[in-house]
């Protein structure tokens, strides 16, 4: 049997995920990828290969650093529909990005030089990961962000002992330029 008529195969370079109705069909399609992979040389990784399933929310997977999951419609009752948002993996991958540009050895610097550094990476970020549900993903790297700048502004004014969260406040990070995510994510198509 064709890995066609046992579901869907979505492709991209060296990643791939196989769409089927049935655990069954999952489990041909898995046999059947690894057969076709074997004359090249290659085979499927053991850790990040695996069947799941979808039905109702239950389980959800990382693709392209998307993690998708079926979700339950908030407008239309009892029904699902697949949503994805940044990863566990990309949320991380961001966070270490903001936490590297943002380091207390930047304190010497002007906070506009670091906002430089800063903003390429976050707009790179957001414009890959706007298409979907990432909404409270987005919200959470902007509090990151302002978290991480108040921190750098704080050392580079000599504010440790002070409650420096009053003085370098949302209007305060308002003023910086920061890209901001949230109200970026663009949900073609979305249902729920």
């Amino acid at each position: 049997m064709s890995l066609r008529h046992l579901g869907t195969l979505v492709r991209y370079a060296d990643d791939l995920v196989v769409l089927c109705r049935t655990r069954q069909r999952a489990e041909q399609a898995r046999e059947r990828v690894a057969a076709i992979l074997a004359p090249l040389g290659l085979h499927l990784h053991p850790d990040k290969t695996r069947i799941v399933s979808l039905a109702q929310g239950r389980e959800g997977f990382d693709f392209l650093g998307f993690h998708h999951q079926m979700r339950k419609s908030w407008k239309r009752r009892g029904r699902y529909f697949l949503n994805k948002w940044p990863s566990t993996r990309a949320m991380a991958s961001i966070r270490a990005k903001v936490r590297q540009r943002t380091d207390r050895r930047f304190a010497s610097a002007d906070l506009g030089d670091v906002v430089g550094s800063l903003n390429p990476v976050l707009r790179g970020w957001g414009n890959y990961f706007r298409h979907g549900n990432s909404t409270r993903k987005f919200h959470a790297v902007d509090m990151y962000v302002a978290q991480r700048m108040a921190r750098l502004a704080s050392i580079k004014h000599g504010l440790r002992g002070i409650n420096w969260t009053q003085r370098f406040n949302y209007d305060w990070f308002q003023t910086l330029g920061v890209h901001r995510l949230t109200g970026t994510v663009g949900q073609r198509g979305a249902h729920a």
